[in-house]
């Protein structure tokens, strides 16, 4: 059988027991069955790896055939936000609390991985979104989601005022705490914690969701997700605004900015053992009923 991976890389959360833990033993388990193995700078430091072996996320991005990430959720939105712009497969190993992105679990870690190194495996391709703010139209910042965009005041509880446009028609406009613009992966994060749908993995959606509007007819809105949205933020709002993307990256907004959210080109191309059932992880992870039957 042809190999169909040949450098692993292994990307981890730092100054974490388990997550050190589970890289080591991975380390080993691929080293012993002769693959090339690259280790994230960060971690590698921490395992006592070969130099030769340490790389930056970039780098693995660029030379990795497979990228294993080690962590929660949390982790894995960062490290998945670089790895989506090199096209690698990406296999997750839970060493958070929900998992909904890291879905194989340490206690039963080489049995799948196994599977997956021989092919017998599921792909899975994750949109993100990309993040613009304009300012008298000129590009301020820029970054991706993979989750979700918050647009939202600086301080806790406080309203602002915006319109949305959906392809440069106009949607509404609204005053409340701010709006989530979540992809489906996002839709069991923030989104569903705000009142969202949840929405299946393989759909070309976005959902709109409102946070804590000034009018009981305000509701979620799914859109088309080739939609290009905008969010024109009221010049009457304070200074103190942001958009966060996926809670990890802060793009500062001021009253009169633009924000544009599109779907990016590149996607997350997740791996995952061929037993691998996304309703199984929402029953488990949300505890929904079982079958009766």
């Amino acid at each position: 059988m042809t190999q169909q991976y040949k450098t692993i890389g292994l990307i981890g959360k730092p100054d974490h027991s388990g997550a050190l833990a589970t890289l080591k033993s991975l380390l080993t388990f691929f080293t012993d069955k002769g693959y090339q193995v690259l280790v994230e700078t960060k971690v590698a430091r921490q395992i006592e790896v070969n130099p030769k072996q340490s790389r930056d996320i970039t780098e693995i991005g660029e030379l990795a055939d497979l990228a294993i990430v080690v962590g929660g959720d949390g982790y894995m939105l960062g490290a998945a936000r670089v790895l989506a712009c090199y096209n690698v497969a990406v296999v997750g190993v839970n060493r958070g609390n929900l998992g909904f992105l890291t879905d194989i679990s340490p206690d039963n870690l080489f049995d799948p991985l196994d599977e997956i190194l021989q092919g017998r495996s599921k792909t899975e391709h994750r949109f993100l979104i990309q993040v613009e703010v304009y300012r008298h139209g000129q590009l301020k910042s820029a970054n991706s989601a993979v989750n979700e965009a918050v647009l939202h005041p600086g301080k806790v509880a406080s309203m602002m005022e915006f319109e949305v446009y959906l392809d440069d028609v106009f949607m509404f406009s609204q005053r409340s705490d701010g709006l989530i613009v979540s992809t489906p992966t996002g839709s069991t994060a923030y989104s569903m914690s705000a009142g969202g749908s949840i929405l299946t993995p393989n759909l070309n959606a976005l959902t709109l969701v409102p946070m804590f509007p000034h009018t009981l007819t305000s509701r979620p809105i799914v859109v088309d997700g080739d939609s290009v949205l905008k969010l024109v933020v009221a010049t009457n709002n304070s200074e103190d605004l942001q958009v966060s993307c996926d809670g990890h990256v802060i793009l500062a907004v001021m009253p009169g900015d633009e924000i544009i959210i599109k779907k990016c080109e590149q996607t997350l191309r997740l791996v995952h053992p061929l037993d691998h059932d996304y309703f199984n992880v929402l029953r488990s992870k949300l505890s929904w009923g079982n079958k009766i039957y």
